[in-house]
């Protein structure tokens, strides 16, 4: 046969590559456009998320993630200030409660060492989120994604925050476990991770009551003998799984927008990358939090700034986006049960304080919370008297 001529095989082969370069092409023009619709389609629905469009290799991103200039990490003041850095080796010791409440109610923000959780476990655990996100296919995600009955409730993958409501879209993924039991567990968290999630939890939930007990206590609410004061406002446990790609223009981007968080206690195992930012307690700049060999960082969420009155401040922050490294981080948020009333505690109000929240079922909060996008604070004021 002359070397020159195609077998059937080859010419067939010629064809599908040619498509799929037409397909790739388009794609990256597609998702370039000022068309919404396109970018919603390839990141939301069809489940590639922001992770998606990093591996296309675009150079710039969509326009669709580019921040307000005021949004941007170009217009940040950086405070010189750090968030404490608490060793509580010891949880009953006086100065580490004491050193525990101070920062709630300055910073809302600490970082602990010396917790308990295993080194191995933390690791562990980074490593299963890198897998999940870099190996698991976008049809297999799609599961996570569109699942119904107990499993859509136990397990939700997405990306940004509130794909449909928001005007700008966040340049990071996530998959959410919320924890029932361990069977519920092992039946539906993702095979990839499940294991690593549910040792992570085990080993963080005494970390996560002794916090909720310190901080209860520091308002007054001790209870007797065995009475546990704590347990109602961190029953409801989720870990969620952060996947921060690399972004082509990170200096137009947000990784996450100013927030703060829904739950009672969120407690953050960062990655080495990093990209936390804490607004300061004066409210002009913001802080840096880098990431702290062995430390987990601790912030109030509403639920506990609702329940302390405001003594315990739930305190906006930001994530940022890295040109180079592949971020992950693991935030366990500590929440009330959805149908417990969550107001501020008798004790806070009997030293004479004016109540500054009403009581609301904390499901009803969630949805006020949930059913707008990321703007600072501006959600825990539906909760204000």
């Amino acid at each position: 046969m002359h070397p020159l001529l195609l077998t059937y095989h080859n010419l067939n082969s010629i064809i599908h590559s040619h498509k799929q370069n037409v397909h790739y092409l388009y794609t990256i023009m597609a998702l370039t456009s000022d068309n919404a619709l396109d970018v919603l389609d390839f990141v939301v629905n069809k489940a590639n998320g922001v992770k998606g469009l990093s591996d296309i290799g675009l150079k710039t991103v969509p326009v669709h993630y580019i921040q307000p200039g005021q949004e941007r990490q170009e217009s940040f003041t950086l405070s010189q200030e750090t968030i404490p850095v608490i060793d509580v080796t010891h949880w009953d010791d006086p100065y580490v409660a004491a050193a525990i409440c101070a920062a709630a109610r300055r910073y809302g923000f600490f970082q602990i060492i010396n917790h308990g959780v295993d080194d191995l476990v933390c690791d562990a655990i980074k490593v299963a989120a890198h897998r999940f996100f870099e190996e698991v296919k976008a049809e297999e995600k799609m599961k996570y994604k569109t699942q119904g009955g107990v499993g859509r409730d136990v397990v939700r993958y997405g990306t940004s925050f509130s794909p449909h409501a928001e005007k700008v879209l966040e340049w990071r993924d996530f998959v959410s476990l919320r924890f029932v039991s361990e069977d519920v567990a092992a039946k539906h968290w993702p095979p990839v991770c499940k294991d690593e999630a549910l040792e992570y939890y085990k080993k963080s939930e005494g970390t996560i009551h002794n916090i909720a007990r310190v901080l209860i206590e520091g308002l007054g609410a001790k209870g007797k003998e065995g009475e546990d004061k704590a347990s109602f406002i961190v029953k409801g446990v989720s870990v969620l799984l952060n996947y921060y790609p690399i972004c082509p223009n990170p200096e137009l981007t947000a990784g996450v927008g100013r927030h703060s968080d829904v739950s009672a206690l969120t407690v953050l195992l960062q990655d080495d990358v990093g990209g936390l930012y804490v607004k300061s307690p004066e409210g002009d700049a913001w802080i840096h939090v880098p990431p702290t060999k062995g430390a987990l960082v601790i912030n109030i969420g509403d639920a506990f700034q609702i329940v302390s009155n405001g003594q315990y401040k739930s305190i906006e922050h930001r994530v940022i986006t890295s040109p180079s490294e592949n971020r992950v981080s693991v935030a366990s948020f500590a929440a009330p049960l959805p149908d417990v009333t969550v107001g501020p505690l008798s004790e806070v109000l009997e030293t004479g304080e004016s109540p500054v929240y009403r009581e609301i079922v904390y499901s009803d909060y969630c949805k006020h919370y949930f059913g707008r996008s990321l703007d600072g604070k501006r959600a825990i004021d539906w909760a204000k008297l």
